[in-house]
């Protein structure tokens, strides 16, 4: 063996073990960012999201099941709609396009209470053709619905929209609820931008690498 081939040899090895090293630590870097220790489900089913629309719907649903049980709020979707309803929201979607989503696009106004009452507000919805305060204010005041509209020169059933808004701003009935779903949606988010530079940055070899395998032996 000539001294220029060992000297190639001694380089691979080095650039081999760099390598190995580079992955052990992204691996490292998955399990605590994701607290998981086990990698148990196939990663290649999922690649492109690391927890997919499915799962993540099922997970809300399960948490709309809890809120609706209780009756919190009462709402013609069923809790796998309004976990759809969920993602669509923080995917961008208005009211008009998650309703079409849920299969009927005369939805919209339902789409648009339940969103408000799980605090997932738009900047419409707080542009009032009056003061905010002023209509807190006489809300308060003990005047009928059909007073304050009067006052405020908007129909009854626009006021009770704001009225509704203002209403479920204020009430912290669910936040314990609605932390829970934020948790799963940042989750998400996390799952996503890891997933999004795996091409890059060799987690997804890494991954495809360790698939089922137990962490911990590492």
């Amino acid at each position: 063996m000539t001294p220029r081939t060992r000297r190639w040899n001694t380089e691979q090895r080095e650039t081999d073990m760099a390598e190995d090293t580079r992955k052990q630590q992204l691996l490292e870097l998955f399990t605590t960012i994701t607290n998981k220790k086990t990698i148990v489900e196939p990663m290649r089913k999922v690649h492109g999201t690391l927890r997919d629309r499915d799962a993540v719907e099922r997970e809300i649903a399960l948490i709309m099941r809890e809120v609706l049980d209780q009756g919190y709020f009462k709402t013609k979707l069923a809790p796998r709609q309004l976990s759809r309803l969920v993602v669509a929201y923080y995917d961008g979607k208005n009211d008009t396009e998650i309703a079409r989503a849920l299969g009927d696009e005369k939805l919209s106004k339902t789409v648009a209470r339940a969103r408000v009452r799980l605090k997932l507000f738009r900047e419409l919805d707080f542009k009032m053709p009056f003061d905010q305060v002023a209509m807190s204010d006489l809300l308060d005041s003990g005047k009928t619905m059909k007073e304050i509209s009067e006052e405020l020169d908007v129909s009854p059933s626009t006021l009770r929209e704001y009225r509704h808004v203002i209403e479920q701003q204020r009430d912290t009935t669910l936040d314990p609820y609605l932390e829970r779903i934020r948790d799963v949606m940042e989750d998400r988010d996390l799952s996503e931008l890891m997933t999004r530079g795996v091409a890059n940055d060799g987690l997804s070899e890494a991954i495809d690498i360790t698939e089922a395998i137990d962490m911990g032996e590492f």
